[in-house]
């Protein structure tokens, strides 16, 4: 019951940093109607950047992690005006192809900037353990856990409950009317893109601390949210919330005891069994579970 305790709570951990990196895929495409497939980069340079203010500078560790979000926020905003801004009105195919190219840019950069390293994040968990429901828990699986929820709770405030939140839900809705009732839709698009590299900065560290350490080739492993917004839908953060925990406890669980129960699957099974649980759900619902249907009239 312990060990089974202790799966499930890293597997919450996971899979709710997942939902986060996650969430930013899905601010964007409600925004602008294009997958950002630069989102994993983002996420390394979020982590790189905690390193640099925590360990390199010295900051006390909350304070970097918020400056490092800031930094990738202004970055992203700034990546969305020389990048993507210029294609509006072309279709969203291409503008997916040029985040493809910012994301293979901003890979060589994070070589660049981390070269052949391993970095330590220095964050506040390391591997402390504490009890959690008679169980010997990883603080950090717990710290993912709050953070990564309560930063997607804060988002959902602020597209529900704020004016500015309204006029970026106005955008997904309909560019056109949008602005017509005289919502700024370029800038609307800069902030889906700032919020999302805010959103992938805290990831990467969360990332970055479960693993207890980070290279540049750890940007891969934020594609796994890619089966959580195909599961949850690609408009709906509610659905990728849902979709990151059942598919980080999927994971969690295959890496528990698959070896056990079906060695002959091999070492390294969970890594794919996100992508299972995608095919599947494109099988059963290719709009997710709660993704909005797209209606076309014939």
């Amino acid at each position: 019951m312990e060990l089974l305790t202790a799966t499930l709570v890293r597997g919450v951990g996971i899979g709710s940093t997942y939902a986060l990196i996650a969430v930013g895929f899905v601010i964007i495409y409600r925004a602008t109607d294009v997958v950002n497939f630069a989102q994993p980069a983002l996420m390394i340079l979020g982590a790189y950047f905690t390193w640099f203010f925590v360990r390199g500078l010295g900051m006390p560790f909350v304070a970097g992690v918020l400056l490092a979000m800031i930094v990738m926020a202004a970055f992203a905003g700034l990546t969305e005006r020389v990048a993507l801004r210029p294609m509006v009105g072309e279709p969203p195919f291409a503008a997916a192809m040029v985040t493809v190219g910012v994301f293979f840019a901003l890979l060589i950069l994070s070589f660049r900037l981390i070269g052949t390293n391993v970095i330590s994040m220095g964050d506040p968990w390391g591997v402390e353990r504490i009890d959690f429901l008679g169980t010997r828990v990883a603080q950090v699986d717990l710290a993912m856990t709050v953070l990564s929820l309560t930063a997607i709770g804060l988002v959902g405030l602020f597209l529900t409950r704020s004016k500015v939140g309204l006029a970026m839900r106005a955008t997904a809705l309909d560019q056109e009317t949008a602005l017509a009732q005289g919502v700024n839709v370029g800038r609307m698009f800069g902030l889906s893109w700032a919020i999302s590299g805010a959103t992938a900065a805290l990831a990467g560290m969360l990332i970055a601390a479960r693993a207890g350490a980070v290279t540049p080739l750890d940007a891969f492993v934020a594609l796994k949210a890619l089966p959580v917004i195909i599961l949850g839908g690609l408009d709906s953060i509610k659905g990728s919330v849902y979709a990151g925990i059942l598919i980080g406890v999927a994971e969690s669980l295959t890496r528990t005891y698959q070896p056990a129960l079906a060695p002959g699957l091999g070492s390294n099974f969970d890594v794919i069994v996100p992508y299972l649980i995608m095919i599947v759900a494109l099988m059963v619902r290719p709009y997710g579970f709660y993704g909005t249907p797209e209606v076309q009239r014939v």
